[in-house]
């Protein structure tokens, strides 16, 4: 596979064409980060309100990836991935625009659906490779389109500067923003007319029900509710957080609380006609047709500590860079970039290094604890350190954390293949539960050094818990490393309703 990677045919096309969109979803999703203080300055906020925004930045991707895996299942990548781009304009626009915070608040979380992009190309990819090769493939996927957050970091706030000419003191932080929407938006259109959800010959499997996640037995169906309450939740989470800044009035936000359970109630629903049969019942699935869907449970944790991680940990870099080493907005974005900038082989590598190790489960475990280690060095770090060695050690726990995203979504197409959007919808949102999480916390720490050193301590020990569960209750999915996926040489893959 490495020696045809750079090949722009068949598998190989469809590859670079989807990593690219996810690359620029990323671009689109992190515009504010590198951008922040300068808003902040233009736009007079507080840090409070600067710490609210980089929260609503990540929290509607929490329902947008669930509901964009279920029309992902049904109406395949190729529609849905345009879409979505095209889709990316009018939000950043509107952010362009924006007069006052509540403009930006509700631009912004407007936004956030754009970085639901992520599990569209999960099950593109995973059309298009076989399992033996699903690690490197996602990998490739998601550490070269992950690394639109570093192009973001790198390279808006130089071309802000640039375009500050004849518009005042601050950098122009607007046409940045609506620049990188437009672009999103074009390529959207061209990717439609170039790729195709199958190789040819292929057909594209889709599960009977859509409405919500299709589990295999009953038990399995109420832990599929109790894990769905973190979705709901953090979204609670939010409107809490935007309370305390004054978006919500306290009456407004009890509203949004009884909305938000009401949410839950109708996502409850939707997943029991997806599965009442099972429930009632009047199907059961054969032995070879069953998923754990516990395993769905542990990469949801291992998405959360690692991809949430990055994104907390992206929102917030740098303004610590700045803050920490006295650095100029410009270099800060460089400087924080590296974090970014290993997704180009850190999460390639860590699909890799699933395929090649020989136990997937082993990989995570290991990626994880890595990553616990890493975080809790970072939290040591102050004004005093060596620049260099700061940026050493962000690109060695950013290695951690990214071949850990890897080694999730090598795992992740491998479970259930039917059902391939939706699992991965659930496991990417915890990522941004994770993250939304990790931003609210951050935000009630105290300004400097002693905030910034609770915050990566969190990191590290919640990670470091991932971890051992990974190691005693994650298994081995079937048919890690075999030529086909599960259920492709079977002429239909339907299931046959059985009363009994």
């Amino acid at each position: 596979m490495l020696t045809e990677l750079w090949s722009l045919k068949g598998r190989y096309k469809i590859l670079h064409l989807t990593w690219f969109a996810f690359f620029l979803s990323f671009v689109v999703w992190f515009n504010f980060a590198p951008l922040a203080t300068a808003i902040q300055e233009d736009m007079g906020l507080e840090i409070s309100q600067i710490r609210t925004l980089a929260i609503c930045n990540v929290a509607l991707t929490v329902p947008a990836r669930i509901i964009i895996g279920m029309l992902l299942d049904k109406y395949g990548p190729r529609i849905t991935y345009s879409l979505l781009l095209i889709y990316a304009a009018i939000p950043c626009t509107a952010f362009a625009l924006a007069q006052n915070f509540n403009q930006l608040v509700i631009s912004r979380l407007a936004l956030s659906i754009v970085g639901a992009g992520f599990v569209i190309g999960i099950r593109m990819v995973a059309e298009w490779f076989p399992p033996k090769e699903i690690g490197l493939a996602e990998g490739i996927y998601g550490g070269w389109g992950n690394f639109g957050s570093a192009a973001a970091a790198f390279s808006l706030p130089t071309l802000a500067a640039i375009l500050t000419f004849g518009s005042g003191g601050v950098i122009n932080w607007r046409v940045a923003v609506a620049l990188t929407g437009i672009i999103a938006a074009v390529y959207g259109a061209f990717y439609f007319f170039n790729v195709q959800d199958t190789p040819p010959g292929k057909v594209y499997h889709k599960p009977q029900r859509a409405r919500g996640l299709e589990v295999t037995t009953p038990k399995d169906f109420w832990f599929l509710m109790i894990m769905n309450i973190p979705l709901v939740g953090v979204l609670g989470i939010l409107a809490w957080r935007l309370s305390k800044v004054g978006f919500l009035t306290q009456p407004q936000l009890y509203i949004v609380w009884v909305a938000l359970f009401g949410l839950y109630l109708f996502q409850g629903y939707n997943c029991w006609e997806a599965n009442k049969e099972l429930i009632l019942g009047q199907k059961h699935y054969p032995p070879a047709d069953r998923y754990n869907f516990s395993q769905v449970a542990i990469l949801e944790l291992t998405y959360f500590v690692n991809f949430g991680s990055e994104l907390a940990v992206v929102s917030m870099l740098p303004a610590f860079f700045e803050g920490t080493f006295g650095l100029s907005k410009p270099a800060a974005g460089m400087i924080a970039a590296s974090y970014a900038f290993m997704n180009l082989m850190s999460r390639p590598g860590g699909g890799l290094i699933s395929d090649k190790l020989g136990s997937r489960k082993n990989t995570m475990a290991t990626l994880t604890a890595g990553m616990a280690f890493a975080y809790l060095i970072m939290g040591r770090v102050h004004g005093g350190w060596l620049l260099p060695v700061a940026v050493l050690l962000t690109m060695t726990c950013s290695f951690f954390v990214q071949a850990g995203e890897g080694s999730s979504f090598a795992i992740v197409p491998l479970i259930k293949r039917r059902v391939t959007g939706q699992i991965a919808g659930n496991v990417g949102a915890y990522g941004n539960v994770g993250a939304v999480v990790y931003l609210t916390l951050f935000s009630l720490f105290p300004q400097g050094d002693i905030g910034n050193r609770i915050f990566f301590e969190m990191l590290g020990v919640t990670s470091m818990i991932v971890a051992f569960i990974c190691w005693f209750f994650l298994k081995e999915p079937q048919g890690s490393f075999a030529e086909h996926h599960e259920g492709e040489l079977q002429t239909n893959e339907d299931l046959i309703p059985v009363a009994k």
